[in-house]
């Protein structure tokens, strides 16, 4: 056959750097801090919930295909007691596969063949192939170092707007940098998509993990209610990531655009789980400040690990991740760096430079996950001390 097999809007596509580096950890009994999950599972009653529903017989055939009653309330009573936002738990509330699903079915409802999508650059790497399976052009605007965050140049993201874009991807807590984007922010960004008539889907799966500032839904800012679509997840706030129950919130339109793709995708998903998860957004507030002054602690623990060894270190403000700088070390390839690691102290990280589109412009970062328990990271520490003798 003379034609690809693959379609080329997924032409460089091939096997995610997760799966590489996660392989790789196995192969070579290393420490894994690379892929993004926790090493513990989440609250053993959240856990017994979905226990219980398996037997009591709920969601074993196929739930509805905008999910659950229970989970959408529970997702519409928690958007209205954190963020005062309302939301018709019956109309603007969607039960995704997990946020991934959320974020490929609203690109492929919303992205006409040739639109352009504002994406924050380094970005998680489905974003960049669901929107060319959407037909659309990226556009990225890099999120550059300053001090100990990554920034946000709002003189860029409005230079990015053409008549072409259709609409911005916001990732707050961003994943890789850490980075949570402030009020000042968020404002400038609602200010543009008003003022050029933009959609934007946000991506807030990390939005209970926050160590300084605060999340703050962009749906809250003035004119973006009926612009947003707002996706979060259960499983980096509950620590069941393999259940991959995600969610949408947005308007009537809007659910009714994306839940018209997603019933073409897994139609539905996680029937058991999703009555678990809607027990769990309504655990007691101690639970999540609990989670994060626990990540809080875990941070620092890994922030002050990685400067000891004579990493350069963003202190993350969210999410958790940890984005280094390797060229103290003497390196300057994290993709080499990362690849041999494993056979030099056993630990496992991530190239920054897969999150971008010109990849060097995060040639030099790499990152590692503290979503472990302590003993682990006190052994990856110092495993990692080791590449300074």
């Amino acid at each position: 056959m003379t034609r690809p097999l693959l379609n080329r809007r997924l032409d460089g596509f091939g096997t995610t750097i997760f799966a590489e580096m996660s392989a790789l950890a196995a192969r070579t009994g290393s420490i894994n801090l690379g892929q993004g999950f926790p090493d513990t599972d989440g609250p053993e009653e959240v856990r017994e919930a979905a226990v219980r529903a398996l037997r009591d017989g709920r969601g074993n055939q196929y739930p509805p295909g905008p999910g659950i009653p229970e989970l959408r309330t529970a997702i519409a009573d928690h958007q209205r007691d954190r963020y005062g936002l309302e939301f018709d738990p019956d109309t603007e509330v969607l039960v995704t596969a997990g946020a991934t699903e959320a974020i490929a079915a609203s690109l492929l409802a919303l992205v006409e063949p040739g639109d352009e999508v504002i994406a924050l650059e380094p970005y998680y790497d489905s974003y960049a192939a669901c929107i060319a399976m959407a037909g659309g052009t990226r556009v990225p605007v890099t999120l550059r170092p300053e001090g100990s965050r990554f920034m946000l140049d709002l003189d860029e993201l409005r230079a990015a707007v053409t008549d072409r874009t259709r609409l911005i991807l916001l990732n707050t807590p961003h994943n890789p940098t850490g980075t949570v984007l402030t009020r000042d922010e968020l404002a400038a960004v609602a200010e543009l998509a008003v003022e050029r008539d933009l959609l934007v889907i946000t991506d807030e799966v990390y939005e209970h993990l926050v160590f300084d500032g605060e999340h703050l839904p962009l749906s809250t800012f003035r004119g973006m209610r009926n612009r947003t679509v707002t996706i979060s997840s259960a499983g980096k706030t509950f620590s069941f990531t393999g259940w991959k129950v995600g969610w949408v919130t947005a308007s009537h339109d809007l659910v009714n655009a994306v839940r018209t793709a997603k019933q073409f995708l897994t139609y539905v998903s996680a029937g058991p789980f999703q009555y678990a998860v809607a027990e769990a957004l309504r655990l007691p507030t101690s639970y999540f400040l609990d989670l994060a002054a626990d990540l809080r602690t875990k941070r620092d623990l890994l922030v002050g690990g990685l400067r000891e060894a004579g990493f350069g270190v963003f202190r993350p403000a969210g999410t958790y991740f940890v984005t280094t700088d390797i060229r103290p070390l003497g390196a300057t390839d994290g993709f080499d760096f990362c690849r041999s690691l494993p056979e030099r102290c056993g630990v496992v990280a991530i190239p920054n430079a897969v999150f971008y589109d010109a990849k060097e412009r995060g040639t030099p970062y790499v990152r590692f996950a503290f979503c472990k328990r302590t003993e682990v990271l006190n052994d990856a520490i110092s495993r990692l001390k080791q590449l300074r003798s």
